[in-house]
């Protein structure tokens, strides 16, 4: 009888687990895993190791999502100027499958790096994110959206930026349009934006918009408000290279942004620059935000985030979303706990 007792509870726990209504969403930041323009600078045993430490978040999560920040390519020509502002980022594309392998399912292009290598990147950039399953959208006359569908619940996922190849987010007829073709045909919409000043001193979201190098990089409590209005369930951000506040608005969920991720050459790792979370939140089978997670990691030159005991991560964002968010629907709490008020 006691062995048929233990049976019953270990096959309660094994259903549980595997039929919970439970849905999971790992949202990240920049992710350029290394470039070989103009030089090579690229992480040892061909990057097999840069995502080592956050695979089991992303992973085990319904749906994982971040921003491609740079082409996967393999040859082609800089569109940049080469200047002291200028970038160009080329990652190999024998490194594409890191990404299927890390656990993403989406990764936008709507980005100021997608075009580093013209029409050639980003065809190659999308041929090879369609040859690991990874969907995508952002540039403008291409992909607009995407559906992934995971344990059943079809997200409908979209991009925007700020420059004139992306879909823009400043143009919200254009977000509007989107996101209601997507409310027709997914459960949960999910909205990606590329936008705000850059820099170690842009950590606090303004009121209003904000501009960088002569960019207008959008107005974005205004755009994600906009969003989850007009039906959006999840906004995540990304662009400043520093993490910002988080909010719950409507019971919808926004992380205005989420810094760098995996960029271990060509961006600045310094002080708060190296803060690299994986925000986790559950969600119902309505888009609702449930409860969340700030997975706190650091990334030093040549290594991807790794795993900071200390949390300094998830203690910048409760800090910042105290000051900047204060009527936000939930709280952070040290540990990086996100819950509802």
């Amino acid at each position: 009888m006691k062995l048929k007792a233990l049976l019953v509870t270990i096959l309660a726990g094994y259903s549980v687990a595997c039929f919970s209504d439970d849905i999971t969403v790992a949202m990240t930041g920049d992710i350029m895993m290394g470039t070989t323009y103009p030089g090579i600078s690229l992480p040892p045993k061909n990057g097999e190791e840069i995502f080592r430490d956050v695979k089991p978040i992303l992973q085990r999560t319904t749906i994982a999502v971040g921003n491609l920040e740079g082409t996967l390519l393999d040859g082609g020509k800089s569109t940049k100027s080469g200047g002291a502002n200028s970038y160009s980022f080329r990652t190999p594309t024998s490194f594409s499958h890191l990404l299927k392998d890390a656990g993403y399912d989406f990764l936008s292009m709507a980005n100021n790096h997608a075009n580093d290598f013209g029409q050639e990147g980003i065809l190659s950039t999308e041929q090879q994110l369609t040859k690991q399953g990874i969907k995508f959208s952002g540039i403008k006359g291409r992909t607009e959206s995407a559906v992934v569908v995971r344990n059943g619940i079809k997200f409908g996922i979209c991009a925007f930026g700020h420059n004139q190849y992306t879909l823009k987010h400043r143009d919200l007829a254009t977000v509007k349009r989107i996101i209601d073709d997507l409310k027709q045909k997914s459960d949960i919409v999910i909205v990606s934006f590329h936008g705000g000043a850059e820099g170690r001193s842009k950590s606090h979201l303004p009121q209003g918009a904000e501009s960088f190098l002569g960019e207008d990089r959008g107005s974005l409590r205004e755009f994600a408000h906009f969003c989850i209005d007009n039906g959006a369930d999840i906004v995540y951000g990304h662009g400043p290279h520093v993490v910002r506040a988080t909010e719950v608005y409507k019971g919808r969920f926004i992380a205005y942004s989420l810094g760098n991720f995996c960029t271990p050459y060509g961006m600045s790792l310094a002080g708060i620059s190296a803060y690299s979370p994986v925000v986790e939140i559950k969600v119902n089978k309505q888009g609702r935000f449930l409860s969340g997670k700030i997975h706190s990691f650091l990334q030093q030159k040549g290594i991807g985030p790794r795993k900071d005991p200390n949390l300094r991560v998830a203690h910048e964002m409760m800090n910042l979303t105290k000051t900047d968010v204060p009527h936000s629907e939930a709280t952070i709490d040290k540990d990086g706990n996100i819950t509802l008020k």
